[in-house]
This record gives structure tokens, C-alpha cells and sequence, in this order.
């Protein structure tokens, strides 16, 4: 993946964390954009068990070359010992707001 190019990253977390999470992720210029949404059921495996949780679940826009250290700072102030992390392509969209990305982060 080109490293200019804009990417999509979601985390989970708590919802008392989430707030957290995204303004530390936007004061340090690692993202343009988070949306908080609140109160996700989520079901898994974890530690061999079916387990499940309310969650709140932010998506991050940003870009693939800042991936690695938005995965460092995530986890040094998460709570979980596994956090989810996932980041997506953006194929395609809105230029204008594809480029106001490539702006708003360090």
C-alpha cells in the first residue's frame, strides 16, 4: 500500500475509553477524523471462551504511513490486553475530502 494513501483504522474499546482514545489520536495530529459509535454488542473467542461485551467502536481516518505509530499509541493507553486495531483502504471517494485527510495529519 502506497503510504500516502488514506486508510480507515478501527478500534474497539470500552465506552468510557473511547473519548479518550480519539482526542489523544487528534491532538497529536496522527488522524483527521474519529467517529465514536457508542455502545456496540460484540461477541468472540477469548482465552478459549465465547465472551461478550459492550464496546464502543471509533473509525479512524488517516494514512497507511501512520498506521504503525497510531498501533503504538493505541496501545500504550488502551485497556485491553489485546486491543482491536484493524486498518482498511480506502479504495476510493470524495477527493476533496480524501485530500483534506492528507492535510490535517502530521
Amino acid at each position: 500500500m502506497e503510504k500516502n494513501a488514506s486508510v480507515v483504522i478501527f478500534i474497539t474499546s470500552r465506552n468510557e475509553e473511547a473519548p479518550r482514545i480519539a482526542d489523544a489520536l487528534l491532538k497529536q495530529k496522527k488522524v483527521a477524523c474519529v467517529n465514536i459509535i457508542a455502545s456496540i454488542s460484540s461477541r468472540f473467542w477469548w482465552q478459549g471462551e465465547l465472551d461478550s461485551a459492550q464496546e464502543s467502536l471509533l473509525i479512524v481516518k488517516t494514512k497507511a504511513s501512520l498506521i504503525n505509530e497510531i498501533v503504538t499509541l493505541v496501545k500504550a493507553i488502551h485497556s485491553y490486553d489485546v486491543p482491536e486495531i484493524i486498518a482498511l483502504p480506502i479504495v476510493g471517494g470524495n477527493p476533496d475530502y480524501l485530500e483534506w485527510i492528507g492535510g490535517e495529519v502530521k
